[in-house]
């Protein structure tokens, strides 16, 4: 932590040195020709130079700042022992722990070295712009105490961007430093350093809301006084309509500012809050209203007819609207699960029973049923919907359908067809040279969008994981290749990771069940083994104890599950269990010390009342679950990925195939070890999945996917088809390729931090 030096005598020669000299002069000096002296730069000194004046010493070592929020971090792992160590996760320790605390100590140093004579500051003013500047410092630690799932790059970019930030201000020149560091860190930390009047943090938030308005709509309060505030309005309106709609039907005074807006496309989102009788449903549709080509009346009309409104929603995807595209595809993927959740339900029927709902519907439809419901559709109804789009696409070839539909999502739709085994049918409509240009497009292309942008490379890394057809594979592995050698050659760091990991990827697929040939793709990967998780990175914090949690539903299924899920723990000599208003606690009372939390699947909405309060006393007693499990439908399933953190090690989710779901749970939980199913989950096989684990945590092992996986395989070939079937469509996580790539990805690309 920072500490107060009073003693400064053994400084005074640089202290004159710095005196004589522009603050600019400091870095270096020539000796002669030949020669250089390094002089320390007053930026980089690490010992004050001058005592600390009593009003900012509060800054440094007072109750609730700097110094104590430090001290925080540092003992948030149970250990004040200068590291802040991260489980699991030696990068990540080792950043947190340079940024947060060595640096930070630093940038204390710093900012009371700082010079006023150089600035030309009297007393008054040195003191107001030091307090800023210790005031940004609080700031940030507040943010970084405050986030539940801390990156270490982020906040080494984060402390790094304060240090040259306040620099920039004291040299006079934050507004240059704004043009060159239009970023979240600029941002983030211009709170405290500029005033919001200040012309340079004026720009600030205007460019932001230019390149970022899905960021900045969500500051809104921040500047809603101030001129510019239309204009970020208006930025986001074209990317995130339904953010502006939300203010502009709320009860609070942001309404009344988007409501002042004279933006075109902002007044159209006010008529329809204003005036639609389904305002929600109203708003996929923004673009028709705003261009004039439907009334408001005439979009009620059609959100008024279930089929008509979700075939209306496919055709602003086939004419390729823009405007709002995220509205009307999430409406679209919303209301698509109507239809296959009726499929999944009847899935005893016979087929004209149980396909009834998707009767007449045309091809291009019925793609996207399948596409935007990937997350809930089972083997069965996507095979069935499958057959019926190919029996009515006639003589359309599969290259045609996937131009009708502008190639949305076409990835996914391989993917899934490789998955469900029906690729083969879908490429054998087209001619040779067809089928050829789109496995080629399906590779290529991968190093374009943002550096965050993988949900395309993750369809490819699934897809290959369930191709059989050696051929074709071999194709996909030269065009991996080819790929990877453009993307050197254009120097393109996104391309050359994306691409090599695949490569890596793709090669150990043949050997997934072979422990020595996953330990070394690990290796290549850059990652600990992704076939085990060690029993000690599953133990508390004091090593004693391994806390789980179960997230549990107050609908039929989730009562169910619980009911289920008890039976797991009948055993009165290994077992006891307690049980609260809100929560059931289960604890072993013989092996190793085990903690299970479930919380109680009281009738919606009051389960998540239960399931905020057994977290609240999780919180409050530092227990951390290492194991998560969500027991639900996918409709829930945002409520559960909200309470993800660090310190899950094994999150076990029914349906999470999806990308968005995948890069969420490793966006919070970075090491997690991933269970998912491409299907709804099933308790007949969750259940034995988390008894197999229960047994080798309760017996002090560590957890080896490969051979837990080899003996649930064993169990379920014993089992009736349906069971076995539901069991092969659950992922463990040496076979997650798609979470495997997402975590090699994010190690790699910030490897040079």
């Amino acid at each position: 932590m920072f500490r107060t030096i009073f003693q400064y005598a053994a400084l005074v020669a640089l202290l004159v040195l710095w005196l004589s000299e522009p603050v600019s002069a400091q870095k270096r000096k020539k000796k002669d020709k030949e020669e250089e002296e390094v002089v320390i730069s007053i930026y980089d000194i690490d010992t004050l130079i001058n005592p600390i004046p009593l009003q900012r010493q509060l800054w440094h070592n007072g109750r609730g700042h700097i110094d104590e929020f430090q001290n925080r971090a540092d003992a948030s792992d149970g250990t004040a022992d200068g590291f802040i160590t991260v489980k699991d996760d030696s990068v990540f320790s080792r950043l947190l722990t340079q940024s947060i605390l060595r640096d930070v100590d630093q940038l204390q140093v710093m900012i009371e070295n700082l010079p006023a004579q150089e600035a030309g500051w009297d007393q008054r003013t040195e003191n107001n712009n030091k307090l800023r500047y210790l005031q940004a410092v609080d700031e940030l630690l507040k943010r970084y105490l405050a986030d539940p799932a801390a990156d270490g790059y982020f906040y080494r970019r984060s402390v790094t961007n304060l240090k040259d930030f306040i620099i920039a201000d004291f040299e006079g020149r934050s507004g240059a430093f704004i043009e060159d560091n239009l970023n979240v860190y600029t941002l983030n930390n211009s709170s405290r350093i500029l005033s919001p009047e200040h012309p340079d943090r004026q720009y600030l938030f205007r460019e932001m809301g230019r390149m970022e308005p899905v960021m900045m709509i969500d500051k809104l309060s921040e500047f809603a006084t101030h001129s510019y505030a239309c204009d970020v309005i208006a930025a986001a309106a074209r990317v995130v309509p339904n953010k502006v709609f939300n203010y502009a039907t709320s009860t609070s005074g942001l309404r009344y500012v988007v409501e002042s807006c004279p933006d075109p496309l902002v007044r159209a989102i006010v008529q329809i809050a204003r005036y639609s009788k389904s305002p929600l449903r109203a708003m996929p549709f923004l673009n028709d209203i705003y261009t004039g080509k439907k009334t408001i009346a005439e979009i009620d009309a059609i959100a008024a007819d279930e089929d008509l409104y979700y075939q209306n929603l496919v055709r602003l995807k086939l004419e390729n609207v823009s405007l709002g595209g995220d509205t009307y595809t999430d409406e679209l993927h919303y209301r698509g699960l109507r239809y296959v959740r009726e499929m999944n339900d009847l899935h005893e029927e016979k087929p004209p029973v149980r396909f009834k709902c998707i009767d007449g519907m045309p091809p291009e439809v019925l793609y996207f049923i399948m596409v935007y419901g990937q997350d809930e559709i089972y083997t069965s109804s996507f095979v069935g919907t499958f057959n019926r789009m190919m029996e009515r696409m006639g003589d359309m070839k599969g290259n045609d359908l996937l131009e009708k539909v502008h190639r949305d999502k076409f990835r996914t739709f391989i993917r899934m067809c490789a998955g469900y085994n029906t690729l083969s049918d879908f490429l054998g409509t087209m001619e040779p040279a067809q089928k050829t240009q789109i496995m080629k497009d399906f590779i290529a292309g991968l190093e374009k969008g943002k550096d965050d942008d993988l949900e395309d490379a993750v369809d490819v890394a699934d897809a290959f994981g369930s191709i059989r057809d050696e051929e074709l594979a071999d194709f996909l592995r030269n065009e991996v290749k080819y790929n990877y050698e453009q993307s050197y050659r254009k120097g393109s760091k996104k391309g050359v990771i994306v691409y090599g990991l695949l490569a890596t990827l793709f090669e150990g697929t043949r050997n997934s069940d072979n422990s020595e040939a996953v330990m070394a793709q690990s290796a290549k990967l850059k990652l600990s083994p992704i076939n085990l998780v060690p029993y000690n990175n599953l133990v508390s914090d004091s090593g004693q104890v391994v806390y789980e949690q179960f997230f549990f539903y107050g609908d039929e299924d989730g009562r169910a599950s619980y009911n289920s899920f008890l039976t797991n723990f009948r055993d009165k000599t290994k077992w006891t269990i307690e049980k609260t208003e809100f929560w059931t606690k289960i604890t072993s009372i013989s092996g190793k010390p085990v903690v299970v939390y479930a919380n109680m699947p009281l009738e919606e909405p009051e389960d998540e009342v239960a399931i905020g309060k057994l977290c609240d006393h999780l919180k409050e007693n530092n227990i951390h679950p290492t194991v998560l499990v969500h027991r639900g439908h996918s409709y829930h399933l945002p409520l559960t990925l909200d309470r993800l953190s660090k310190e899950n090690k094994i999150v076990i989710l029914g349906s999470c195939g999806g990308y968005h779901n995948l890069s969420t749970v490793l966006t919070k939980a970075p090491n997690a070890n991933i269970i998912s199913s491409k299907q709804t989950g099933a308790m007949s096989i969750n259940e034995p999945i988390i008894k197999a684990i229960n047994d080798q945590i309760s017996s002090g092992q560590d957890i080896n996917w490969i051979t837990t996986w080899q003996e649930l395989g064993g169990n379920f070939s014993t089992s009736n088809k349906a069971i076995k079937e539901m069991f092969d469509d659950y992922m463990p996580p040496h076979k997650n390729l798609g979470a495997i790539f997402i975590k090699a990805y994010r190690r790699l690309f910030n490897a040079d931090i």
